[in-house]
């Protein structure tokens, strides 16, 4: 699924600007698909340009205008279609697991710093988890309910993974020096 279709699923629920998209890919959103303005602007565009939503200008005194998104029937076919698809993929992409697979070229002190921050990191969105279950409990759908319950699995997973496991990653740093001399004479 691209940035397009879930400005379109987003836009279902109702008018939005490129601001609020952005919010919701920061907050709802946050823990699987991310999107910044350099995407969401430029999918709306194109989303106009298709006729898949409308955009109404707003004025605004002393700021720039306000362009608020619609999404139109021919929007809600073409979010209908891309929602048809009986096996959605589940990418991830993870700078920190990249950066653990070669971790045996850090020290210990890298290594545990990156842990830390990683664990930090985990328990921020455990805290945005809890700040969304207890924000607009009317609003959600089952599937909003579905999406924060498993992405509150998945973070509480990671940070039991790494705080059983992450010791595993720290070695003799002297062997290591061997090694990297071994490796740099060829």
């Amino acid at each position: 699924m691209d940035v397009k279709t879930v400005c379109l699923g987003m836009l279902d629920h109702g008018p939005a600007t490129g601001y609020d998209l952005k919010k919701a890919f920061e907050s709802s959103f946050a823990h699987f698909f991310a999107a910044g303005f350099g995407s969401i602007y430029p999918a709306l565009s194109a989303l106009a340009d298709e006729g898949l939503v409308s955009c109404e200008t707003i004025p605004q005194e002393g700021k720039p205008d306000r362009k608020l998104y619609r999404i139109t029937p021919a929007g809600h076919d073409a979010l209908l279609e891309a929602l048809d698809n009986p096996n959605p993929s589940h990418k991830v992409r993870s700078e920190f697991l990249a950066t653990v697979c070669f971790s045996h070229l850090m020290t210990n002190e890298q290594i545990r710093t990156m842990l830390t921050n990683r664990k930090r990191e985990i328990e921020n969105y455990l805290a945005l988890f809890e700040e969304l279950e207890s924000a607009c409990t009317d609003e959600r759908t089952p599937g909003h309910e579905f999406v924060l319950g498993f992405g509150k699995a998945m973070i509480k997973t990671k940070l039991d993974y790494i705080d059983r496991f992450g010791d595993t990653l720290l070695h003799d740093e002297e062997e290591q020096g061997n090694t990297k001399a071994q490796s740099a004479t060829g």
